[in-house]
């Protein structure tokens, strides 16, 4: 009678375990199989071109001023560079989502699906501020993902991450959310993604690949990892969906994003701050900084006020701020509420338009972005203004104004802000040197294109296949 009960005491045991283990790991098979046609590995190719001077640089002013030009770089090498990285499949026309630092610079992008299909993909558009990139294959009848809800994700959900880490095809790992809004600067000092952190096995080959729920919905794209060792420790960090979706249409509507702007510098309230100003505990985004005649000075903020929501979203933390200005569209009126010398104050602030990301006074021209605009090479461009010139340290060439989405300046790489110096092997003096030899420029070979971007020269090469 004994031996019985235990031997059914043991058996509810056994039950009650496998019943907590199948609550606590989920059954992910079918979600993996079911999304993985839709998630793609990409490779990327750079021609990188260097040059190469006889004399070392510590010797070349004992060379007499009639011999100096003989030291101007002149042999030229291209050495390939491959990179990789992952994206998954938005529409069935063959649209695909991906991180911008894996599609950066690239000459070259390739996409292979699940069954072994490579396709050449063209660059739509690219957002360095959200790290996220839209690119097109040539494709119908593709499989696709779905977008889930970012907003409604929660500390402790499920997640599961798809992609080709260290160029291992269409891996999965799981994980859970660990926190959400993580406020993380990038290379410009700019914080424009609140990420979702998990602790999803995620490495280099993965950015750019999905971040799915339980439900089979993309709720991030993968795109950083924290690491000391080049692999993963556990923490990981996705764009949030919700504003992908945004970056996204906007990219494939006008090739650009247009982010929101208000002209303050901000910084944290610590305990002893929220004391001296009136705050029964640290909270907001104080203004330390205040650009004039920008939005926020127009509207009235002042250097020492604390704003404490934004169009009606609470700032906690002054990372919070730029999340929420940077979603809203330019030219909205939105209501802020902040704390000055201790009470609290209610203004409307118009919201003006984020500087382009090259430089401040760099803006994008007002024509519509259609296939007619932009001649040949689908660029509109003008004369460098002087004041940019000096700043840039450049002489000549033309400042690129807006690039038109599939035409051959926006797959050569070029951006709104850059600034063309040689077209082919012809220098670009002005405008009107720009038109001459676009008109001149032969059809269906690749020619060297050379222009500055951030006060850096570079090369690339383009292609114009159709008149």
């Amino acid at each position: 009678m004994f031996a019985r009960s235990t031997q059914f005491l043991l058996a509810l045991c056994l039950l009650f375990s496998a019943a907590v283990s199948a609550r606590g790991f989920p059954e992910l098979t079918d979600l993996i199989e079911q999304n993985s046609p839709a998630v793609v590995k990409i490779n990327t190719m750079e021609n990188t071109r260097v040059s190469r001077n006889s004399v070392p640089p510590q010797y070349q002013q004992e060379i007499p001023d009639i011999f100096r030009h003989l030291l101007e770089p002149r042999e030229r090498q291209q050495r390939p560079v491959a990179s990789m990285g992952s994206g998954f499949i938005i529409s069935n026309d063959g649209y695909i989502v991906t991180n911008n630092h894996v599609v950066d610079g690239a000459d070259e992008v390739r996409v292979t699906l699940t069954d072994r299909r490579e396709f050449e993909a063209k660059v739509i558009g690219t957002d360095p501020r959200s790290d996220l990139a839209l690119i097109k294959v040539d494709a119908n009848d593709l499989p696709t993902v779905r977008w889930g809800d970012s907003d409604r994700m929660k500390v402790g959900e499920w997640v599961v991450a798809i992609g080709s880490p260290f160029g291992l095809d269409y891996s999965a790992s799981a994980g859970i959310v660990s926190a959400m809004g993580r406020s993380i600067p990038n290379e410009s000092r700019e914080n424009y993604v609140p990420f979702i952190q998990t602790d999803v096995a995620i490495n280099p080959g993965n950015s750019g690949g999905p971040l799915f729920n339980l439900n089979g919905e993309v709720v991030g794209i993968n795109s950083q990892i924290y690491t000391r060792s080049g692999g993963s420790i556990g923490l990981s960090f996705a764009i949030p969906a919700s504003l992908a979706q945004d970056v996204v249409a906007q990219l494939r509507e006008k090739g650009r994003v247009d982010r929101g702007w208000l002209g303050v510098g901000i910084q944290d309230v610590d305990r002893k701050l929220a004391i001296a100003m009136g705050l029964n505990k640290p909270a907001g985004a104080l203004v330390g900084q205040l650009e004039a005649d920008s939005p926020a000075a127009q509207a009235g903020i002042q250097v020492g006020d604390i704003i404490m929501h934004f169009d009606g979203q609470k700032i906690l933390m002054p990372g919070d701020l730029p999340h929420v200005v940077g979603q809203t569209r330019p030219g909205a009126e939105v209501p802020v509420v902040l704390m000055r010398e201790g009470k609290e104050r209610k203004l409307k602030v118009r919201v003006g338009a984020l500087p382009g990301d090259d430089d401040a006074e760099v803006q994008a021209s007002n024509v519509p972005a259609t296939t007619d605009v932009g001649g040949r090479l689908g660029l509109a461009v003008d004369d460098i203004p002087d004041s940019l010139k000096q700043r840039l340290g450049v002489e000549s060439g033309v400042l690129v104004k807006q690039v038109v989405p599939g035409k051959p300046g926006a797959n050569a790489g070029l951006r709104s802000g850059d600034i063309i110096a040689q077209l082919g092997f012809d220098q670009v003096e002005s405008l009107l040197d720009y038109q001459k030899i676009v008109k001149k420029l032969p059809k269906g070979e690749l020619l060297p294109i050379r222009f500055f971007r951030g006060g850096q020269p570079t090369f690339r090469t383009i292609q114009i296949d159709e008149d």
